[in-house]
């Protein structure tokens, strides 16, 4: 779960075809005559990784598709999945394992299509302090935001790297991973983005170290995902479908012109550091698109499938049919009736 605070906190052109993206030649229709009010939660302040939401704003994708979408920022990283499932919002940005987390304790969310389709959590330190292997964090101090899955991740890291567990000291320092490291009150960090703490610490000159944790042996998974619940899908399913036509148009106009899509971002969110957002946009965007020519949005069952056993073997899951239908590519192009 995204819980960390920046330490610089300032912290979507005409219409793509979809094959630009890797999709097929599905064409947009607009669901109605009058726009629909759809209200979307982020999981966390706008940034980056939702460049392509504010481009197909911006562009009039959305418009097109009959959705007035409204977008809004949640009270806290734990609120979008709560609220989704209690009908406060329609749809939802969160993260895979919280996803699957939510299935197992019954809940009704559903992941409908992946917005970054790659780990971004990683282990990261800054340069003086050389790590830069795994094995090296032997009897480092390594700060945690407190998160079980992110400590099981380095758990499983340690072990893959023959690391013992009990020779890393971890120390729970909640959103201040950034300022633990500069203070030296740790090592490395667990929990940061290989796409916005490393690059704020890059800009800082502290040339950091990073591991994604996909790179130490934890299964890969998609950072964050778009979710809503079994009922809203089952009823708005036209709807949804332009939602996520209309995202991949933006977020390939992102990918064919990032400075047009880093200028929709900043201009709907003035408070941003510019600087670090064009930096983030751009390293990010490999992480939007999926591999194997499949539309934007596509969730690779067996990664899916993989992980959740990875979170069941690791006790963070109590019934291991919680990964089951937990996530749809029915709404992408070329694909479901």
């Amino acid at each position: 779960m995204r819980k960390t605070i920046l330490l610089l906190v300032g912290v979507a052109a005409a219409a793509l075809a979809l094959a630009a993206c890797g999709e097929k030649h599905d064409q947009i229709q607009p669901v109605a005559s009058k726009a629909q009010n759809m209200t979307m939660m982020l999981d966390w302040f706008p940034n980056a990784d939702h460049v392509g939401i504010y481009e197909a704003i911006a562009n009039g994708d959305l418009r097109d598709a009959g959705i007035d979408l409204h977008v809004e920022t949640p009270p806290s990283p734990t609120a979008p999945l709560s609220l989704v499932e209690a009908g406060k919002v329609d749809v939802a940005i969160s993260y895979e394992p919280e996803v699957i987390l939510a299935r197992d304790q019954k809940q009704t969310v559903l992941s409908f299509a992946a917005l970054v389709q790659r780990p971004l959590t990683s282990v990261i330190s800054i340069g003086s302090k050389h790590i830069t292997k795994v094995s090296q964090l032997r009897g480092k101090t390594v700060g945690t935001a407190g998160i079980p899955y992110q400590t099981a991740y380095l758990d499983t890291m340690l072990d893959h790297a023959g690391v013992p567990v009990s020779s890393v000291n971890q120390v729970d320092v909640g959103s201040n991973l950034v300022p633990a490291m500069l203070t030296g009150r740790v090592d490395a960090t667990i929990g940061g983005y290989w796409n916005y703490e490393a690059i704020q610490l890059r800009q800082a000159g502290k040339k950091p170290n990073v591991i994604p944790v996909s790179a130490g042996g934890v299964p890969s998974y998609d950072e964050l995902v778009l979710v809503t619940t079994e009922k809203y899908f089952e009823n708005h399913v036209t709807l949804l479908r332009g939602l996520v036509q209309a995202l991949g148009r933006g977020y390939a106009a992102v990918r064919s012109d990032p400075q047009q899509g880093i200028d929709a971002l900043d201009s709907a969110n003035p408070s941003l550091d510019p600087t670090l957002q064009s930096a983030a946009v751009r390293a990010t965007l490999p992480a939007f698109f999926p591999g194997d020519d499949k539309p934007w949005g596509w969730q690779f069952q067996n990664q899916w499938n993989a992980y959740g056993k990875w979170m069941y073997d690791n006790h963070l899951i109590k019934h291991l049919a919680a990964r089951d239908y937990a996530s749809t590519n029915q709404l992408l192009a070329g694909q479901g009736p």
